[in-house]
């Protein structure tokens, strides 16, 4: 798989895209990039496996971050996530989807982002 065109996807997504969407979904089924399967964990209701192989495939410490900013997001950890999120972007500030995971989890907690 390409990551560029992963990360391009990625920030699609992030926009509401929903043909970038429906292809990181398709792309799931094959990857073991864990961006891509982190991202659409966050929109399919059978989260938890995609999680699983993410964890599985991170190599490097900000892929395990990702992978858990994204499990204490759907695990309704607001608190974990939001902190682990602000940890991870002081590091990674171009990130988009832990900003979209940490803006989700403060909408949701009806925290200022």
């Amino acid at each position: 798989m390409d990551p560029t065109r992963s990360a391009a996807l990625i920030r699609r997504l992030v926009a509401g895209d929903a043909a970038a969407i429906r292809a990181l979904v398709e792309r799931a089924a094959t990857t073991d990039e864990p961006a891509v399967l982190v991202a659409v964990a966050l929109v399919v209701p059978a989260w938890p496996p995609l999680l699983a192989r993410a964890a599985a495939a991170a190599t490097g410490t900000a892929d395990r971050q990702v992978v858990s900013i994204a499990a204490a997001h759907l695990r309704g950890d607001a608190d974990r996530a939001l902190l682990l999120a602000r940890d991870h972007l002081a590091d990674h500030p171009a990130d988009p989807l832990v900003a979209h995971i940490a803006a989700a989890t403060a909408r949701e907690e009806g925290t200022p982002s």
